[in-house]
Formats: structure tokens, sequence, C-alpha cells
């Protein structure tokens, strides 16, 4: 990623179900047009990392490379899709044979439109030429970096093995093959300073990237940095100073031409995450791979998290779910602005009403009413008129409390 969060409502049925294949079912009169597939595998996981991913077993893929195309199969036609987006863990982290094979197996069952987005993750370390030809070679015209920082002292703290000129030389290198590049960057780490995030913003907007996502340092539970944290090992920014170092990113930023479209996400003009708008807007899409999730109609699904039980289960031709949520029509609803909120453009109000029955007022009044009053939300036309709701600049520093009260 997949990297979006949830909070949606609905019937979530216990473990008893896991091997139900319904959850790959589809309208045929309205096909998804977009597909996650997730690569568990990483040379090493990282302190703040709660990503589905495998360190230091190797072994396991080629397995899974097999048990993943036993899931691929559950799609029973080659379809025409509009984005392919490959996560992990660490999608280059496989041999450029076994990235290969990958691309092949996922190029037998989707089509890529001829305007399409076509996604790969990857780390800078690892990310050798040959990798980037095959990559390009099958397609891929998108490239999104785990750069994170280009200060020396950061990178160590958040235990990435990658130094920032490595990390500049692997954006160049990438864009020279693939010039869609987006690079990932994190704020809030212990013992950053004003300073280091800026002299981060100023180097990455220098790169030849089209894309940039930052994101506030999260210490979720099961991490090592969660136990860390509760130790006290830390010294972390305080509330004040992680607020400045987002509001530098949205001032840095679109400054240097890079509009900011979403919470965490900043793009030049033409150049938004397509496959992330697909989540945002409460579209279907395909999942596959250990801890994927699905939203095919109506029914939200994630497959088992642990990736041996998830190999051992598609070697048997038996599908490893862990969750699934049947949605009804206000559940659709709340979650789509959930979703919507996060994108700065907001949510056309008409369209809303028009595609899921409800307005937004009829499902949250008190907080609508109250989040307008404060200054965090507003209603604004856009340039044919229509009104959209959207989060004020104020808002996006509280957009998970604020989004949390139309659950």
């Amino acid at each position: 990623m997949g990297r979006s969060g949830d909070g949606q409502t609905g019937e979530v049925r216990d473990a008893s179900w896991r091997s139900d294949p319904v959850v790959y079912e589809w309208d045929p009169a309205h096909p998804p047009g977009s597909v996650y597939v997730h690569v568990p595998f990483c040379f090493h996981r990282c302190g703040y990392c709660d990503f589905t991913l495998v360190a230091g077993q190797d072994e396991l893929i080629e397995p899974w490379l097999t048990a993943l195309s036993f899931e691929l199969d559950r799609q029973p036609e080659r379809l025409s899709v509009q984005t392919i987006y490959l996560g992990g863990g660490t999608p280059t982290h496989l041999s450029p044979g076994q990235l290969a094979r990958l691309l092949e197996e996922i190029g037998d069952r989707f089509r890529l439109t001829s305007d399409g987005e076509y996604s790969v993750e990857a780390n800078p370390d690892g990310l050798s030429d040959e990798k980037l030809a095959v990559l390009a070679g099958a397609g891929v015209n998108r490239i999104s970096l785990g750069v994170q920082s280009f200060d020396e002292q950061i990178l160590r703290c958040l235990e990435r093995t990658h130094s920032p000129d490595e990390a500049a030389a692997a954006v160049g290198r990438a864009a020279a093959v693939i010039p869609n590049v987006s690079i990932d960057l994190i704020f809030g780490v212990p013992g950053q300073t004003g300073s280091s995030w800026a002299t981060t913003l100023r180097r990455a907007v220098d790169l030849p990237i089209r894309h940039v996502s930052a994101y506030g340092l999260t210490f979720e539970k099961g991490t090592d940095f969660f136990r860390r944290r509760r130790r006290g090992e830390f010294d972390l920014p305080s509330p004040e100073q992680e607020r400045d170092f987002y509001e530098r990113a949205m001032d840095v930023l679109p400054a240097a031409g890079f509009g900011q479209y979403e919470i965490s996400s900043f793009a030049r003009t033409g150049f938004c995450c397509r496959h992330n708008q697909v989540y945002w807007d409460a579209r279907e899409y395909f999942g596959f791979g250990p801890g994927a999730a699905r939203y095919l109609a109506g029914v939200r699904s994630t497959n088992s998290r642990n990736t041996r039980r998830w190999i051992e289960s598609w070697l048997k031709g038996r599908p490893a779910l862990q969750e699934r949520e049947q949605l009804g029509p206000e559940d659709r609803a709340r979650e789509a602005v959930m979703l919507g909120l996060r994108q700065t453009r907001g949510i056309d109000l008409e369209r809303f009403a028009q595609r899921f029955g409800y307005t937004i007022r009829e499902l949250s009044p008190a907080a609508l009413d109250t989040h307008l009053a404060e200054g965090l939300l507003q209603i604004e036309p856009d340039s044919a008129g229509r009104p959209h709701l959207s989060l004020t600049r104020r808002g996006r520093f509280v957009a998970d409390s604020i989004v949390g009260a139309f659950l």
C-alpha cells in the first residue's frame, strides 16, 4: 500500500469463514479498475514498521510466488485496469528473475490501459540498474522510493540502511529509466530538529521527482519503536514541533511546485497518485498477497497477515482471509466521508448525495456544524460552482479527530 486506515463499521465475521471465496466476486457491469499486490519481503524490519512483512526469510519467496499465482487465478479473465500498485515490504527485494516472474504473473491477469499508472515501491539500497530495467520493461511507469530523510542521524534512528547520498543517487538512476519518481519522507522522528527537516525538504525538491509523501512518525502497537517509547528511550519532538514540521512541509513543497492534494501527499501538476485516489474516492479495487485488502461488490476483506499461513493455505488452493465486512448503505456513506476529507479538494456535496443516498448533514449534523463553526471545515464552490466540503488548512492538523466524528 497499501497505506490507508480503516475505521468503517459493518458486519465482521469470525475466522471460521476464512476459506470463503465470495470476497473475490465483483459486479461484471462495473469491474474494478485498480489492483494492489502485496510483496511481504524485506532485508530488515525497521523499528517503526507495522506492515505485513518478513525479513531474512528469502527462502519463502519462491513458494510465495506460487501461492500468489493461485490467488491471482481467482481472477477468471484478463481484465483491463487503470492502476496497478505493488507495495510491501519491498517489492524490489526480489531478485531480477523473481521480479520478472511476479510482473509476468500480474500481466497474465491484468492489462494496464494505455494511459494507466503502474507503481512499485522500492528502497534506495538494493535498487540495481538490472531491476530498474526489469520494471521498465514490464510497463512500470511510477516508482515510490522509501527515502525517509536526507539526514544521516535521522536515517540511523529510523534504522534505514542507506545514506543520504545513496538515496539521492538512487532517485537519479530511477528517474533516468522511470521518470515518474515519488519519495516518502518522515517527520517527528526522535532527535529531529527544524533545521534537519528543512534540509531534507530542500534536498528533496532539488531532485528529479514528481511526488512527495510526507508522514508524521507513528508508534504502532507491536512495533519495536512502540516498546522503546514506553520505556522512555526516545527524545521525542513536542506536539508544537511536530505541528511546525508539518506546516513547513505545507509551505516548502507547494512553493517548489508540489501542490498538496491530500493530507500527506504533494505532487507536481498531473502526477497525483491515481491508485491512492481510488482508495480516497471509496472506489472498488482488487487485492492480492498476505495482508492485502480488497473492496469488491460492497465487501471489504483482508488477507491473513501471517505470511507463512497465507502461503500454506494457498498452496492447498484455499483462500486465507483475516477479516470480512459487508458494508451497508450508511456504512459506505460514512466511510466515503472519512476517506474523501483526506483530499484537499474535499467532497462534492451534490455528487455525494446522488451516489450514496445520504447528505453529509443527514449522517452527522452535529459534527458538521461544530467543525464548520470552529473553522476546521469549509464549504466552498469549485470552478464549476459546485459546493465542496473540505478541511481548512487549520483542520489538516487535526484531521484524524475530524474525520472520526463522521463515523
